[in-house]
């Protein structure tokens, strides 16, 4: 296939392109400074700016961009840049899209398991209603913005992913130092389930839904389990104790609105990932925790 990726220098993406190209596909990166290689293809999101033939030609279209919500404070700045990266890119190539009739026929769009909001121990799968936190509007807003290639034909996956178990990024990549020196411990009451799935999984996952005949929510989970249990399962699997906890308070203080994300309980099951025949590598928590371990 040929596929463009946009978000490609991103955790996920940075996994996802050598995947693709090590099975075959001729995969082109969208880039916000000027073209210096073939495979590159200048845009500006935010000014709205996209060649209208940039895609023609091409099978599919992964876009994972979007600023990091974890890396900084969530500011009212922060949110409408994090609100903005999402709706513009997504928005932007939608529309694009929408106008080929010989572009991609396939849109695979970022998005979170955030869109369910706080759900304590209640499973949640796609069909569910989303939820009323700040990230579950973004998701909102987020999805909605891939309407119009949705309108013309495209079929559109959004990929709610939980939780990605790997090194160099993601959720984890401030935890991995604390778990190393042995001062990890459960975040807040550590009962709050975290749906999480494995960097490898993840990007398999991305490559199976090109083809598969998926459109919509997809929950690009493996399972859940407690909080207090991913961390504990980190923790051994880099022979390390687990006895610090983090009090809720704590981390209300230093993440403003994140702390929902920590915080919050998410059950999500990956019913329309498994209806489609994906089978994860990494089925359970402690061999999750080992791969990942090994990557960092």
């Amino acid at each position: 296939m040929r596929i463009v990726v946009a978000g490609s220098h991103g955790f996920i993406g940075s996994a996802l392109l050598p995947r693709l190209r090590s099975a075959g596909h001729d995969v082109h990166v969208l880039v916000r400074h000027a073209q210096t290689r073939p495979e590159e293809i200048a845009w500006d999101p935010a000014r709205g700016s996209l060649a209208p033939d940039a895609l023609r030609g091409f099978d599919a279209v992964v876009n994972l961009a979007g600023t990091n919500p974890g890396t900084r404070p969530l500011t009212e700045a922060r949110k409408r840049d994090v609100l903005a990266s999402r709706v513009d890119t997504a928005g932007l190539l939608a529309r694009r899209l929408a106008t080929l009739d010989d572009g991609p026929r396939v849109l695979l769009q970022a998005s979170g398991i955030g869109a369910y909001g706080d759900r304590g121990d209640t499973e949640v799968d796609e069909t569910e209603p989303l939820g009323t936190t700040f990230f579950a509007d973004v998701v909102r807003q987020w999805e909605a913005a891939t309407e119009p290639a949705a309108a013309a034909g495209v079929r559109v996956a959004h990929l709610r992913t939980g939780v990605v178990l790997g090194a160099g990024g993601g959720a984890l990549r401030p935890l991995w130092p604390i778990l190393r020196a042995g001062l990890g411990g459960r975040l807040g009451s550590g009962r709050q389930y975290w749906s999480w799935i494995t960097l490898d999984d993840e990007v398999r996952a991305i490559e199976h839904l090109l083809t598969a005949d998926v459109a919509g929510p997809v929950n690009l989970v493996t399972r859940a389990d407690r909080n207090a249990d991913v961390v504990e399962a980190l923790a051994q699997a880099v022979h390390r104790p687990a006895r610090v906890p983090v009090p809720a308070f704590a981390l209300r203080l230093a993440l403003r609105d994140f702390a929902s994300e920590v915080l919050g309980s998410v059950r999500a099951v990956p019913a329309a990932l498994e209806a489609s025949g994906f089978v994860p590598e990494h089925r359970d928590l402690p061999a999750a925790a080992r791969w990942a371990a090994e990557q960092s």
